[in-house]
């Protein structure tokens, strides 16, 4: 099956283009856009965003979220990311929050996350497609599967990357993590319903970038 994301993770996960998993995926999800009384997002052309705009051989950091966003005009194909001009969803805002309070960083004007992942940063969704107004809509199509073994790539693959972990779901994908070449921070999720309980005043921002700087890697601006 000939998939369209970048070439580095076209190789790393050759293997799991050929899984019958993968079939039924991609005929299902082709379904879903291709019928008129249902919305799905993002739209198509952004659904491997989070790879396409960082490569494999550049990957630092890793963000674990869950579903795009299931409102119309938001998600991008990146975690937690909104286009320009669009208001920044609750969690998002926790996030800038956190990184001006860490950092020292202005608020940034945008919510559009691909300048961290055109940093290395790999904004990976659980699952890679969502209906409108359905939160996972589309978990247990296969996503899972897909994403996993991109998580386990850059494990087994790459040496001294940064994992944030935010929330149990994200906390339960990382399980397989080896501690002993990376960097796992973990905490609550940045949600408005879990942010004070332990979000806030981690310092993950600049432990991430002295982590990366101490093995060699520049530092992410965020």
């Amino acid at each position: 099956m000939d998939v369209r994301i970048e070439k580095g993770w076209k190789e790393a996960l050759s293997e799991e283009f050929v899984q019958p998993y993968f079939k039924t995926l991609t005929e299902t999800v082709r379904n879903e856009y291709s019928n008129p009384a249902i919305k799905v997002f993002p739209p198509a052309s952004k659904i491997f965003a989070a790879f396409d705009l960082c490569p494999f051989d550049k990957v630092k950091v890793v963000i674990i979220g869950q579903d795009p966003y299931h409102g119309a005009g938001l998600a991008n194909g990146l975690a937690f990311s909104v286009n320009p001009g669009i208001v920044m969803p609750p969690s998002l805002r926790n996030i800038f929050k956190e990184v001006s309070s860490d950092t020292g960083a202005p608020f940034p004007q945008t919510g559009d996350l691909s300048r961290w992942a055109e940093q290395g940063v790999l904004l990976l969704n659980s699952s890679l497609t969502v209906r409108e107004h359905l939160p996972k809509s589309h978990s247990g199509l296969g996503w899972e599967n897909f994403t996993n073994a991109a998580v386990k790539a850059v494990n087994d693959c790459k040496e001294n990357v940064v994992f944030f972990l935010w929330g149990s779901d994200a906390i339960r994908r990382g399980a397989g993590i080896d501690r002993t070449r990376h960097l796992v921070l973990q905490s609550v999720h940045p949600s408005p319903l879990s942010a004070s309980r332990g979000f806030f005043g981690n310092h993950q921002f600049t432990t991430a970038n002295k982590y990366l700087t101490s093995h060699g890697k520049t530092a992410i601006i965020w």
